[in-house]
């Protein structure tokens, strides 16, 4: 039996169905979604739920092999990962011209509640052994 903190059905089983190498993007409110990534679309009103809180239950069950995040939410921090951003391999930073081009190759994407802007992570899927 399953026990963790992740509550949404459709979002556990998209997880459970991701490969190594396969990529998920969490996404604020104003990310676009590309055709082709399936959709999971969580947003409540804004700010909830929040990158934050999306990423933290998504990390309890996905083991990440790499992750990236676009330079501007790091500028926009003066410099530092920015409060949302607790990954457990440091993000590699792309232009979020770029980090649209990448969320067209994802599986999946998940919309959250989040304003504010560039707060965005793409997942790779790594492997449990």
């Amino acid at each position: 039996m399953k026990r963790t903190a992740l509550l949404h059905a459709e979002l556990s089983h998209a997880i459970a169905s991701l490969g190594h190498g396969d990529m998920l993007v969490i996404g604020d409110v104003g990310l676009p979604i590309p055709p082709g990534p399936r959709r999971i679309d969580l947003a409540l009103t804004p700010g909830i739920p929040s990158t934050a809180e999306v990423l933290k239950a998504v990390l309890s069950e996905m083991q990440v092999e790499r992750a990236v995040i676009a330079t501007e939410a790091v500028e926009r921090t003066g410099g530092d990962l920015p409060d949302w951003c607790s990954l457990p391999v440091k993000p590699e930073t792309v232009t979020h011209a770029h980090f649209k081009q990448l969320c067209r190759e994802a599986r999946v994407m998940v919309r959250t509640g989040e304003c504010t802007p560039y707060a965005n992570v793409l997942l790779i899927a790594g492997v449990t052994f």
